[in-house]
């Protein structure tokens, strides 16, 4: 008896169908088989290259033979976190395509849902359950070559494309425009003259800020070198581009931000312009020397996504009352607390551009001078020169100002000088690390500032944090009790049963449920109750309860609110904010 070929009886049984379908003639059939002896490609592809039926007629008919949902694959838009499911030689090797995820269940493409190999090897490699739909093989080919080729892999072929030569010719690239600083990422094409390295980081810079980074992390490990990119404030895995390549990127990112490529032993410091069409957008560049090479953290600051109405923060109605109050007072302090990454610089900026007018001389002292503000005379700190806050500030008092920020108050003199700033018909505004608004007046007298210069000086504290925002593409609703809060710091508002919301996860949100970020708020004005506290040197309980009683909310209830709003969850709150 002969060998059987597997493929033949499927093939047969398929031809017979489609025949029987009425889709094809039995000589059309025959044909098509004479063409597909001898070669991989599936009966169904040679039907659709032959013209004898199209994509749509076959997807239809494969879709009720299998009983699975058929898709269209030419139009599709993938998100590149689901491609990352599944690596490119996968998807060849099986003619598989990952179409999108949600929750546990990865929906895959398949030219023949019966593969079980390719079932089971994706759903080991993703840990997800897959729910296949069936799609031509020439339109998976098609799709991932579109999508592999031109989205996440275009990294990976750029990468093999590099050469030891190509890797130390990219140290010394001597470009003018280059060594100013401004690269026009956006327009450069993958043109085939052009260096591998130089694709590869335009791309990470372009993905990184596609996908609304805020950071991009530049990783040297013992055997690995790993870039990672800070969305909403977390930290997500990109890429991992081979070792050997590590200084060559890093030489890159000094050309472009006019580093010194030969110095490693030292931190640097510097800045990269990219231009878009009339769109600019900086990178702020911070090199530092590690055990096993030289990390790079680019912090991008995109001026159009700078969101300077007050209105739009995510103040409640009665906090931002009480500080648009405040900073339209002729003389004072206003100090904003938070860890760094908490948005601190954006709300100091959206208030000096609430009260900017030409009526005003506003100074700022920052470090980094992170966004232009037009109308503003800003000055950036450099402590190796000497041009400190403290020396800035001591030189602003000689400039006739009327509005002063000091980026941080790190040290007593300079704490100092705002206090006596605003005792002398200044409004001030500035910042400081403490963990929330009552504990920022023990912070000021701990560092050696009189109770009575605080109490007399201080017109308002505000604490603040950045939490996530729940994905509005794949939010769903579901019933809970607002008492549900009340172990957690809630003071009930008598809804009662409400709906809070929570992400499903999609391709929008790279299937965490989250996109997007919102901003809570304690806001603390000094009031005359509180001056006579701060005199007596009372405790920060005792400022707190007093705030609290004159109608503070704290970090946390502030937080609970946007939860009853359906703007965050719960365990976002608790993430984010520490327990009173």
């Amino acid at each position: 008896m002969g060998q059987i070929r597997l493929g033949q009886p499927v093939n047969r049984r398929l031809g017979d169908l489609l025949v029987a379908e009425g889709l094809v003639k039995q000589e059309q059939l025959q044909r098509a088989l004479a063409e597909q002896k001898g070669t991989t490609e599936k009966l169904g592809s040679v039907l659709v290259r032959l013209k004898l039926v199209n994509e749509e007629q076959l997807t239809g008919f494969l879709s009720r033979q299998y009983g699975i949902p058929s898709i269209t694959l030419s139009q599709l838009d993938i998100d590149p976190g689901i491609l990352r499911l599944v690596p490119p030689q996968i998807a060849k090797k099986y003619e598989v395509l990952p179409v999108k995820r949600a929750a546990n269940t990865l929906t895959l493409a398949m030219a023949d849902p019966t593969n079980v190999f390719a079932l089971d090897d994706v759903s080991f490699m993703t840990n997800l359950q897959v729910l296949p739909v069936v799609a031509s093989q020439a339109s998976i080919r098609r799709a991932i070559e579109r999508n592999y080729d031109s989205q996440g892999t275009a990294i990976t072929d750029v990468l093999t494309e590099l050469s030891e030569d190509q890797v130390s010719n990219v140290e010394v690239v001597d470009d003018d425009e280059e060594r100013s600083g401004k690269v026009d990422v956006f327009e450069l094409k993958e043109s085939a003259d052009e260096a591998p390295v130089v694709k590869l980081v335009n791309m990470v810079l372009v993905d990184a800020i596609q996908k609304g980074a805020s950071d991009i992390h530049w990783e040297p490990y013992e055997k690995v070198f790993r870039i990672r990119f800070r969305i909403d404030g977390v930290l997500h895995e990109s890429l991992s581009p081979p070792k050997r390549l590590e200084a060559a990127i890093i030489s890159r990112l000094k050309i472009m931000s006019s580093l010194d490529i030969a110095e490693r032993r030292v931190p640097q410091d510097g800045r990269i312009k990219l231009r878009h069409h009339t769109r600019e957008i900086d990178f702020r560049v911070s090199v530092l020397p590690t055990i096993f090479g030289e990390k790079a953290v680019l912090r991008i600051l995109d001026k159009d996504a700078l969101q300077l109405d007050l209105t739009k923060l995510g103040f409640d109605a009665g906090s931002l009352e009480q500080f648009e109050k405040v900073i339209r007072q002729p003389y004072g302090m206003i100090l904003i607390t938070g860890p760094t990454g908490s948005g601190k610089t954006t709300t100091l900026y959206s208030a000096i551009h609430t009260i900017n007018s030409p009526a005003h001389n506003i100074m700022t002292a920052e470090d980094p001078v992170e966004y232009n503000l037009k109308g503003v005379n800003q000055v950036q700190i450099n402590d190796s020169i000497g041009r400190t806050f403290a020396s800035a500030l001591r030189a602003f008092l000689r400039q006739d100002p009327d509005v002063i920020l000091v980026g941080e108050t790190r040290d007593l003199e300079t704490a100092q000088i705002s206090i006596r700033a605003a005792l002398t018909g200044h409004l001030v505004f500035s910042t400081l690390h403490t963990n929330d608004s009552p504990s920022t007046i023990a912070r000021l007298i701990d560092m050696g500032i009189p109770p009575f210069l605080v109490a007399s000086s201080l017109l308002l504290v505000m604490a603040q944090r950045l939490g996530r925002k729940v994905c509005t593409e794949c939010r769903e609703p579901y019933e809970a009790d607002e008492e549900s809060l009340v172990p957690y710091g809630h003071v009930l508002t008598g809804l009662g049963r409400t709906q809070f919301y929570k992400g499903r996860g999609c391709a929008a949100c790279s299937f965490t449920g989250m996109k997007g970020r919102v901003a809570l708020y304690e806001v603390m004005p000094v009031t005359q109750e509180i001056r006579g506290l701060i005199l007596k040197n009372a405790a920060v309980t005792d400022i707190r309860a007093m705030a609290q009683a004159q109608g503070m909310k704290t970090l946390r209830q502030a937080g609970l609110l946007k939860v009853l709003a359906g703007t965050t969850t719960v365990e976002e709150v608790l993430r984010v904010t520490v327990a009173e």
